[in-house]
């Protein structure tokens, strides 16, 4: 590849390097540049660029992209289209992720051209969470190189991820008890275990609660296991100082045996690991007491995942295993509630909100209200683009009401959305974009708009913006298209509220894209639903669900 100035002259078929702003036009950073192109840059005043000129053999950085995720992509694994160089790896399930590390670290090594970013090995993911980026970083990979590095990606028995998908394990505890030991200890103790059971889509089995002791101990590890455990979880009423102490010694009396005690995760230290037969079996440390992240979490995971756990591995955990500064313990199910992850904690997928206008007056189905128009299953417009939106990662939804406001509340009822009224909305669209902006929480990176009469638009189109956001890309606004077509919903990122704010009229922000032009990224769609509005009573015949007026 050839990278440096060119003169226009010789510039047509280049790419540029920079994006480029222009009298009445930008130029964005991979234009392939045409005849048009360079007569505008020409009458900009310019007599050269940069740019990088392909050579024979060189892999444009898309189909790099495309070809390395390729060879990497596993069952359970789905990956995004090329954009930038870029393509994502993402989890078709929730799970354990398993990572070939040293194959990574290899192909991260051939080349400073291709790179393959994942999360930390271990992690629990949920179902549609970025695992991995493939990015090429210049416009282009020699050929060779590229071809030694799908080889080091192909070059293990089993593709380097994994994702193990958590299995529905019924559960049984067994609580010890002390005297002087109060009440609420206890229960907490269960609460915690529950909790993390249930996340990882466990079940519980009926609690065990006996004396501290070993034959106590022993007996109720049996029972648990004649009710159908498929793990077992000794909590003590005292700590475990020693593998010969009283809940290791009941696990051996059950029949079992002790496989590691200790672990270097902090906290977690005290962790004792064992097996009566095939079940696996724990002393929990104190601190599962507590919800915060420790080492039970991530010996759970890994045994929730089918996924063995030696004292070898557990000697394994001590890089990465200082959690004192981690609050939380992950979750991996996309329905646990949502909390601003620790800044010690791996990044996850951009915080976008998604704001669905629903204020408008209808003026073209007048006397009827469009978003009130229910299908032949008897929902609503509106309640079906609120619902799409709800079966997207965008959180919260929000929807503006203005016109018959009480009856698109009533719509919608039961769903957990938050209102917003624009007092103002007989002054347009302006009004009710400014309403919902306003409500917007703090931690939001990015808002999707939604037309309220767009029920097409589902929830993987809506992740499929989400997935391509990113403002330190030069993502910041990312525009849906069919066939080339610009459509709908916008995403765009909080550095343009201000603006956005200020708009006044019948109008919205879609102006705004020409003038940060260079900021925006179009995401082509496989149907037209990103085109289809539905403000006519013609035009809904045309719903796949037909539609009734009511």
């Amino acid at each position: 590849m050839i990278f440096g100035p060119t003169p226009l002259e010789e510039a047509k078929g280049a790419i540029l390097a920079h994006s480029l702003r222009l009298p009445g036009k930008v130029l964005k950073k991979g234009t392939v540049l045409d005849e048009e192109a360079i007569a505008a840059i020409r009458d900009g005043g310019k007599r050269e660029v940069i740019t990088a000129r392909l050579e024979a053999g060189d892999v444009p950085e898309n189909d790099a992209a495309e070809r390395l995720a390729v060879t990497l992509t596993a069952p359970l694994v789905a990956r995004s289209r090329a954009a930038t160089g870029r393509v994502n790896l993402l989890a078709e399930t929730a799970g354990l992720l398993v990572i070939d590390e040293k194959r990574i670290n290899a192909i991260n090594a051939i080349d400073e051209s291709l790179t393959v970013a994942t999360l930390p090995n271990y992690t629990p993911v949920a179902i549609k969470e970025m695992i991995a980026t493939i990015k090429v970083i210049p416009f282009a990979v020699p050929g060779p190189v590229l071809g030694v590095v799908e080889a080091v990606a192909r070059g293990g028995k089993a593709p380097p991820f994994a994702i193990h998908p958590f299995r529905p394990l019924k559960v049984g505890l067994v609580l010890t008890e002390l005297p002087g030991i109060k009440e609420s200890v206890m229960e907490g103790a269960v609460e915690a275990t529950t909790a993390r059971v249930e996340d990882l889509r466990g079940t519980m089995l009926p609690v065990e609660r006996v004396r501290h002791e070993e034959a106590q101990i022993a007996d109720a590890l049996n029972r648990l296991k004649r009710a159908g455990a498929e793990l077992l979880l000794v909590a003590g009423a005292s700590a475990v100082v020693d593998r010969r102490d009283v809940g290791p010694a009941g696990i051996v009396r059950a029949g079992g045996e002790i496989l590691h005690f200790g672990m270097p995760v902090d906290p977690g230290n005290l962790l004792c690991l064992g097996r009566i037969g095939e079940i696996p079996a724990m002393v929990l440390p104190g601190c599962a007491r507590s919800p915060k992240l420790n080492g039970f979490d991530w010996v759970l995971q890994r045994l929730f995942a089918g996924v063995p756990v030696t004292a070898a591995d557990v000697m394994g955990m001590g890089v990465g295993g200082l959690l004192k500064e981690i609050e939380v313990r992950p979750l991996p199910r996309e329905q646990a509630p949502r909390v601003a992850p620790p800044a010690l904690a791996p990044r996850r997928a951009r915080t976008v909100a998604a704001l669905i206008l629903a204020a408008g007056r209808s003026r073209r189905m007048a006397p009827l209200n469009k978003l009130l128009v229910a299908d032949t299953q008897g929902i609503p417009m509106v309640a079906r683009v609120v619902d799409n939106a709800l079966g997207s990662h965008a959180r919260p939804v929000i929807v503006v009401t203005g016109h018959e406001r009480d009856r698109v509340e009533e719509a919608l009822a039961g769903r957990p959305v938050h209102f917003a009224h624009a007092e103002d909305y007989a002054e347009g669209l302006s009004a009710s974009l400014k309403a919902g902006l306003a409500a917007l929480p703090p931690e939001a990176e990015g808002v999707v708009i939604c037309l309220g009469d767009m029920p097409l638009v589902s929830g993987p189109m809506l992740d499929r913006l989400i997935a391509a956001f990113d403002p330190e890309e030069g993502r910041a606004i990312v525009m849906p298209t069919f066939r080339g077509k610009q459509g709908n919903p916008m995403l765009w990122a909080r550095e343009f509220l201000p603006e956005m704010l200020s708009i006044t009229g019948d109008v919205g922000a879609r102006h705004l894209v020409g003038k940060h032009a260079d900021r925006m990224v179009e995401v082509e769609m496989a149907d037209d639903a990103v085109l289809r509005d539905f403000d006519t009573m013609e035009a809904l015949k045309g719903l796949p669900l037909g539609a009734k007026a009511g």
